[in-house]
């Protein structure tokens, strides 16, 4: 049996919390200026976006403990158990001085109005734990997820790119912690599964991954959160009731990447951010397409298998992995069972995935020598917006110069995530030219019947699909340095 307690226990700064009653749509924000009276974080969009509530989450992976920023506005109290929450009240320098990343600010004049700094801060001070000298690139990733209205990204940059001459992590009081604080967090991985309130308001986090199993099972209406970052929505934006809850972003088990030389699997509960170093090891393709996905905090947050599981027509994962031949790996209980990630998406807002199962992990088989392989996103911004439609393509030419093989998927181009088939098979067994692109252009309207809505028209659709077939056939030629410069 499974030993219960009635508590959620996480470390705010210096001090450890025992919570005992919490709603489970209680996000941190609202806890922490409301209850705590912490009011550094602040409040702007309510939905991941800006940073302006932006904290750091020391989480356990492995025996090491991690610091993540995370944008506080969509992520739920009840998700901290055995982690460590850091905001902006607690950074200091040695001697009450300026931390080193607060000082960098003010000497390179990096706050205008004020009501945005305190996110930048967090940020910077997470990349700045990372790796004390960032290159611009990094800094700039890094401050994807942070807006400031002010326009005042420069002196923000000036201030990171000079932030390590003000001190460095090793003598950060945070760093001086870690020991204490990771054996506080592992202290409260007790192996005793959390239960609190009932009915709607029930929260349950489970104690390993085959007690959630059996949980799911036995409650198979209760709501599955891991990184919060499209549920935190339907509480700040459409005041959804979501209980009860099964909070399952602790769990190790679910954070797991097993790789062959044959194929990788990423476990649901995987970030973007923990996958990328595999991502960009096995699908550098990839790369473009993951560091677009929303802002570093949610990044952070966000999980491969919950970008799967919501089933939405516009997650970035899907058509991507679809054209690579994803499997999906499903569980209820004990029992398990394996399809193709595409026959998952049956309709809109309907998978493939009975009453008490669950999306378990993902199977990516590696890409084969001599396949080119593309994703494209199309957005309205660059940055932190989510995708118009997302296209990808792969394909092989044969020793003659045809097309012996071709998959292409979309999001955004139909009620689910689709693959393009009546064009696939127009391409195989054609020679792979220009001409043979642009017969087989028509095709894309049978595959496909795009919506207007507020991101694009269904015309927009339709011809940006046409047109990144066209581009990735010119950067299978040698052509894409050129299209990357012209696009840019």
């Amino acid at each position: 049996m499974v030993e219960i307690s009635n508590a959620i226990r996480f470390l705010l700064n210096g001090e450890e919390i025992v919570l005992t009653e919490v709603a489970p749509d209680l996000t941190l924000l609202d806890w922490l200026r409301l209850e705590r009276r912490l009011r550094g974080s602040k409040e702007g969009c309510a939905e991941g976006d800006c940073g302006a509530c932006t904290v750091l989450v020391g989480k356990l992976l492995g025996d090491e403990i991690v610091y993540d920023s995370v944008t506080a506005c969509i992520r739920f109290v009840a998700s901290l158990h055995g982690t460590h929450v850091v905001t902006i009240e607690h950074l200091r320098g040695e001697n009450g001085v300026l931390h080193p990343v607060q000082q960098a600010m003010v000497d390179h004049h990096g706050s205008q109005c004020g009501f945005c700094t305190p996110g930048f801060v967090m940020s910077l001070y997470g990349l700045w734990m990372r790796d004390p000298n960032p290159s611009r690139p990094a800094i700039e990733k890094a401050l994807q997820g942070n807006l400031c209205r002010c326009t005042g990204y420069a002196p923000i940059i000036r201030a990171a790119e000079a932030m390590s001459r003000y001190g460095q992590p090793q003598g950060d009081p945070l760093w001086a912690e870690r020991i204490a604080v990771t054996e506080a967090i592992k202290a409260m991985h007790d192996g005793r599964r959390v239960e609190l309130g009932v009915g709607e308001n029930q929260i349950i986090i489970p104690a390993s991954l085959d007690d959630f199993a059996a949980i799911y099972e036995a409650n198979p209406e209760a709501r599955i959160v891991a990184g919060s970052t499209d549920v935190g929505l339907w509480v700040t934006k459409f005041m959804r009731r979501i209980g009860p809850v099964i909070f399952i972003g602790h769990l190790q088990e679910l954070k797991r990447i097993a790789e062959n030389d044959s194929e990788v699997r990423f476990y649901a509960g995987v970030t973007y951010s923990e996958a990328l170093p595999v991502i960009a090891a096995n699908f550098p393709q990839l790369l473009p397409l993951w560091n677009r996905f929303a802002g570093e905090q949610v990044r952070n947050m966000g999980t491969i298998g919950g970008n799967i599981a919501n089933g939405s027509p516009i997650g970035d994962t899907p058509p991507p992995f679809i054209a690579l031949g994803a499997r999906l790996h499903l569980r209820r209980g004990e029992h398990r069972r394996e399809i193709k990630l595409e026959e998952f998406f049956v309709d809109y807002g309907k998978q493939d995935r009975q009453k008490g199962e669950f999306v378990e992990s993902v199977t990516l088989p590696l890409l084969p020598s001599g396949e080119h392989f593309a994703t494209y996103k199309i957005s309205k911004r660059r940055e932190e917006d989510i995708s118009a439609l997302c296209g990808a393509f792969r394909i092989f030419v044969n020793d003659t110069g045809t097309v012996g093989m071709a998959r292409i998927a979309f999001g955004g181009m139909a009620a689910t995530p689709k693959r393009a088939k009546t064009v696939e098979a127009a391409l195989i067994g054609k020679p792979w030219t220009l001409e043979t692109v642009e017969a087989v252009l028509p095709a894309f309207a049978e595959d496909f019947q795009p919506i207007s809505d507020m991101r694009a028209s269904k015309e927009y659709r339709l011809l940006a699909a046409q047109n990144l077939l066209k581009r990735f056939f010119l950067e299978t030629q040698g052509q894409g340095e050129r299209l990357k410069r012209e696009v840019a």
